[in-house]
C-alpha cells in the first residue's frame, strides 16, 4: 500500500463510495493502515466536505452521507445534475454494453446527490421522454435501490406481479442488474422458495433493503446475462417459430440475440434459427430483423402474417 497520504485518501474515498457501510478495523486492513491513521484519514476527508458519519464501539465503522453540497473538486450542481440525468437516459439506452456501468455509476452519484439536486435530477427526469427502446418503463428510483442492494449485498424485500398477474411480496438475495430486450431483470436467490429467480424490474413495486447483509452465492454457470437468456428461453410461449437461415451462424447470432432467439449451425452457409413469442406480430418484427434469406417451417400463422404484410408492402405507394 502507498505512504503517500494523497493516494491513500483517494483509496479510502474510493471504498467509502463503493459500500454503504464500512467496518472500522475492515478498512483500516484494506488501506493496510492502523486504526489511528485511518481515523485522521477520514477526519481530511471531512475537512474537504465530505459527510462520513462514525459508528463507535466494537462493532463501529464509516458511513459515507450526502452532504448539504457536494464535496469539492468533483462536480459543480450543473455538471452533477447533467451526469445524474444522463446516466439515466443511458441506463435505459439500446446501446449494447452501456446500461449495467450507467446504473452502477447513477447509483453511486445519486448516494451523494444533496437533496436540492436530487430534485432537479427527478423534475427533470419527470419533464422528458428519452426516445430509447424499452417495453415497460423501470422507475429509476428502483433501479438505483436495487443496484445498491447488489452492490452492498443486502437483501430486498418487494412486490412483485408475477407473469400470471398474481401478486406477492418477496424477499431475495439480490445478485446482478442484467439488462436485456428492452427489459430489466434482477438476477437473485428467493429466500422462500430458497433457488435461483429472475425479476422484472417493471413489476417490483416499493423495493427496499431490509438491512440485514448476506455471503453472495454462486450463480449456475457463473454468467447471470446467460442466466436470463436461458430462463426466458424456458418459459412457456404461445407460438414457436423455426427458420433455416441462409447465413452463416456467427453474422446472425449477435442480430438474434438481441430478440432472444436460439441459433444453431447448419454448415458453413446456413443456420437453424428458434423465435419463440407470445405475439405473432412480434415474431414477425425479429424475421425482418435478421436482414438475410431463409425458410420458413412454422408455425403457419406466422407464414400467413409475412405473407399479408409482403402484400402490404407491394401495395405501398412513395412520393417525394
Amino acid at each position: 500500500m502507498s505512504t503517500d497520504p494523497s493516494s491513500r485518501m483517494l483509496r479510502l474515498l474510493s471504498l467509502l463510495q463503493t459500500h454503504r457501510f464500512w467496518p472500522g478495523a475492515e478498512l483500516a486492513d484494506r488501506l493496510e493502515v492502523s486504526q489511528r491513521t485511518l481515523r485522521r484519514d477520514i477526519d481530511r476527508l471531512r475537512e474537504l466536505g465530505y459527510l462520513v458519519d462514525a459508528t463507535r464501539g466494537a462493532a463501529g465503522g464509516y458511513r459515507l452521507q450526502a452532504g448539504t453540497d457536494l464535496p469539492p473538486l468533483l462536480l459543480d450542481d450543473d455538471e452533477a445534475v447533467a451526469i445524474a440525468v444522463g446516466l439515466r437516459t443511458a441506463a435505459g439506452s439500446a446501446i449494447e454494453g452501456i446500461e449495467d456501468t450507467s446504473v452502477r455509476a447513477l447509483a453511486k452519484l445519486e448516494q451523494v446527490l444533496p437533496k436540492r439536486l436530487r430534485r432537479r435530477v427527478h423534475a427533470l427526469g419527470a419533464s422528458t421522454v428519452p426516445l430509447t427502446f424499452q417495453r415497460e418503463p423501470v422507475d429509476p428510483e428502483t433501479l438505483t435501490t436495487v443496484a445498491q442492494a447488489c452492490r452492498d449485498q443486502e437483501r430486498l424485500r418487494f412486490g412483485y406481479t408475477r407473469r400470471d398477474g398474481e401478486d406477492a411480496e418477496r424477499r431475495v438475495e439480490p445478485l446482478q442488474l442484467v439488462a436485456f430486450t428492452g427489459r430489466w431483470y434482477l438476477v437473485a436467490w428467493d429466500c422462500e422458495r430458497t433457488d435461483w429467480r429472475t425479476f422484472r424490474l417493471d413489476r417490483m413495486r416499493d423495493a427496499r433493503s431490509d438491512g440485514s447483509r448476506f455471503h453472495p452465492r454462486t450463480l449456475p454457470g457463473g454468467d447471470a446475462a446467460a442466466y436470463v437468456r436461458e430462463s426466458r428461453r424456458q418459459m412457456p410461449r404461445s407460438f414457436e417459430a423455426t427458420l433455416t437461415v441462409h447465413a452463416p451462424a456467427e453474422e446472425v447470432e449477435p442480430r438474434a440475440r438481441w430478440f432472444g432467439g436460439t441459433v444453431e449451425a447448419i454448415d458453413d452457409a446456413s443456420c437453424a434459427l428458434t423465435l419463440r413469442g407470445d405475439s405473432i406480430g412480434w415474431l414477425g418484427a425479429c424475421v425482418g430483423l435478421v436482414e438475410a434469406d431463409y425458410t420458413l417451417h412454422g408455425p403457419p400463422e406466422l407464414a400467413a402474417w409475412l405473407d399479408a404484410f409482403a402484400a402490404r408492402v407491394g401495395r405501398a405507394r412513395y412520393s417525394a
